[in-house]
């Protein structure tokens, strides 16, 4: 093992022949003999650089619609060759085997492939072999070989050869770790498509990949390393975000955006939601952007201060005016104009995040938690009650409106951390009690929030009055219920099945409120 190694020979097969040309001259001037496959050997003959094709070196053509071109021991001889290691030394002379000093491959477009819709078969077709068997040879031979699978692999491998003369231990054994890597990020992607594709909802084996967007200055707190990494999931939100403007994002600021920002696209009509901890402290639909955010603020404009805004429509002026009334951490929204830019552009330090689009909310796709030796694996919760879902229990039925207002609590209330209790009216959340370890605590809370939102809007008694009830999950006791009640509303959805149903049912009716039961329930861990 050696420290400097010249370029003396390289082998090259790349499907992104974004500079190739550039790479491969480079290349060649420093010394190095070229060897490529296919379509990459072609571009780079046609650019007047001389370039064996492998099937020369192996004596094999490409064959089986180019399956089979690089799996042959003239080109893995020349990958794994320890050079140190006189046994090895000896096969290589024996066999005629030339030693690579340089490999550059990126493997077929997989993950595109699946990302632009493409049939199995075709997908199937896109999952490359030679590649991940020869990077992976490179890899484990970092002593001997620098291993590139993308075109900045190659500039640094090229800047250093410059320098130095050669790659250096360190870059090589970089370079290695980063190609394992994506091979590793390779076969999770093709694992998890396939799982997918044959329904395949516990796997044996589960892998998981991705790839480094952003590194992040620390975590949930300063003592804490993080990074941002996308895993190739075609979901518009912070993974496709483009910031337009502010400070960087840090690893709070990602997960309360994306929290609100699939809260936001739940909804059909304007919506606007604001996030504080990853909860919302305010939701509500209006005309357009501007109503529908005064009116999240309205919610709870003192937990608001500091919080993340999501929108699911092209933010306009008016509501970018309002938006910079307070100080907020995050806008995010799938575009803005020019005109709610120019507004932006006077809270420098406010991040304005545009996506391109909304995430879907029925898309299927898994979520994931670590936990100590392992992780919990389940799927995204994309449950949805309409209307026609609903069982009525109590002997009086919700109204048209009520309806309305129990459907929107019950759509907010998958969003807040459970136990989560929310309140309502008219299309806008009247108060918002999360996380508790107690229903009836999350119910007075919520109560609290309406009272001094009213108070704070100069309105009479509070939000809650006449508002509509949601609870994620079954009240175990009619305490909760009759918190409810003592707040103001007249209507609650929760999933039914306590053992006291018959008792809450009972406390609804003697307080003359309705109720439905949704039959499913929203925990928010």
């Amino acid at each position: 093992m050696t420290d400097i190694l010249p370029l003396r020979r390289a082998l090259i097969s790349v499907s992104d022949k974004t500079g190739l040309i550039e790479h491969a001259r480079a290349l060649s001037e420093l010394g190095a003999a070229l060897v490529s496959t296919g379509g990459t050997q072609k571009a780079i003959a046609d650019a007047g650089l001389k370039v064996a094709d492998v099937s020369a070196v192996t004596g094999f053509p490409e064959m089986m619609d180019g399956r089979v071109k690089t799996l042959h021991p003239k080109v893995h001889g020349g990958l794994l060759a320890l050079r140190d290691n006189a046994e090895h030394a000896a096969a290589l002379k024996q066999h005629g085997i030339e030693a690579f000093d340089v490999l550059y491959v990126n493997l077929y477009p997989f993950e595109a492939t699946v990302a632009r819709g493409a049939d199995f078969e075709t997908c199937i077709e896109n999952i490359d072999i030679g590649g991940p068997a020869m990077i992976r040879a490179a890899a484990k031979n970092y002593g001997f070989i620098a291993v590139a699978t993308d075109a900045e692999d190659m500039e640094a491998i090229l800047a250093e050869a410059k320098a130095h003369g050669g790659t250096s231990l360190a870059l090589r054994k970089k370079l290695s770790a980063k190609a394992f890597a994506r091979t590793g990020a390779y076969d999770a992607a093709i694992s998890a498509w396939y799982a997918a594709q044959i329904d395949e909802s516990a796997p044996t084996w589960r892998a998981f990949g991705g790839k480094l967007k952003q590194t992040l200055r620390y975590g949930e707190n300063s003592h804490q390393g993080a990074a941002f990494y996308t895993n190739g999931e075609q979901r518009f939100g912070v993974a496709t975000a483009k910031q337009l403007q502010g400070k960087e994002l840090s690893y709070n600021n990602l997960n309360d955006t994306d929290a609100a920002f699939e809260l936001a696209a739940e909804f059909e009509q304007p919506a606007a939601a604001i996030i504080k901890h990853a909860n919302p402290c305010g939701v509500a639909i209006g005309a357009d952007l501007s109503e529908a955010y005064a009116r999240a603020l309205e919610c709870d404009p003192v937990s608001a201060f500091g919080g993340i805004i999501a929108v699911n429509r092209k933010l306009d002026k008016a509501a970018a005016e309002r938006m910079i009334e307070i100080f907020t951490e995050v806008v995010i929204a799938p575009d803005a104009d020019e005109d709610a830019i120019a507004v932006f552009a006077k809270k420098k330090n406010l991040r304005l995040l545009v996506t391109g689009g909304m995430p879907d909310p029925a898309q299927k796709a898994l979520t994931y938690k670590t936990l100590a030796g392992g992780f919990l694996v389940q799927d995204r919760d994309i449950g949805h009650i309409k209307a026609s879902d609903l069982k009525v229990v109590t002997k009086i039925a919700p109204s048209e409106a009520q309806l309305r207002d129990l459907l929107f609590a019950f759509t907010v209330a998958k969003h807040v951390k459970s136990n989560a209790i929310v309140y309502a009216r008219d299309g806008q959340t009247a108060g918002i009690g999360a996380g508790q370890m107690n229903r009836r605590d999350s119910a007075r809370i919520a109560a609290l929030r309406a009272k001094e939102a009213a108070e704070m809007a100069k309105k009479p008694g509070s939000l809650a009055y006449g508002a509509a009830c949601a609870s994620d999950a079954f009240f175990p006791f009619p305490d909760g219920l009759l918190q409810a009640v003592e707040a103001g509303a007249t209507s609650v959805i929760q999933p039914g099945g306590s053992i006291r149903d018959d008792e809450v049912i009972k406390a609804a009716d003697e307080a003359g409120i309705a109720m439905v039961f949704t039959g499913m329930r929203h925990f928010r861990h």
